[in-house]
C-alpha cells in the first residue's frame, strides 16, 4: 500500500490513479495524518469489466505486482536476446496506444 500527501496526489493524480487501476490502495495524508483512501472499485480489475469476469471465472489472475511500467518491466528477465529496457517500454506503450 502506498501513502502520499494531498499535494503529491494533486501534482501526480494520473500516476496515483494508475495504482488504483492496477488494484493497489493509496492512503492520502494531510499534514502526516491519513484522511482518505484511493482504491479500486471492488470487483473491478483495472476498470475492465471483461477482465473482471475472466478473473472471477479463474481464467486469468489479477496482477501480483504493482508499480510503474518501467519498474515491472525492469524486474522481468526474458529469455532470448538482450534488448534495452527503453526498446521494450516503447514497444509495450505502442501496443497499448500509450505513445
Amino acid at each position: 500500500m502506498k501513502t502520499a500527501a494531498v499535494s503529491t496526489i494533486k501534482a501526480k493524480f494520473s500516476e496515483y490513479l494508475g495504482y488504483a487501476k492496477r488494484g493497489e490502495e493509496v492512503i492520502v495524508t494531510e499534514r502526516g495524518r491519513p484522511v482518505a483512501r484511493l482504491a479500486p472499485i471492488e470487483g473491478q480489475v483495472a476498470g475492465d469489466e471483461r477482465l473482471s469476469r475472466l478473473v472471477a471465472r479463474g481464467i486469468v489472475r489479477p496482477p501480483r505486482r504493482s508499480g510503474s511500467l518501467r519498474e515491472v518491466v525492469s524486474q522481468w528477465k526474458p529469455d532470448g536476446p538482450d534488448v534495452p529496457l527503453e526498446v521494450i517500454l516503447r514497444a509495450i506503450r505502442e501496443e497499448r496506444d500509450e505513445t
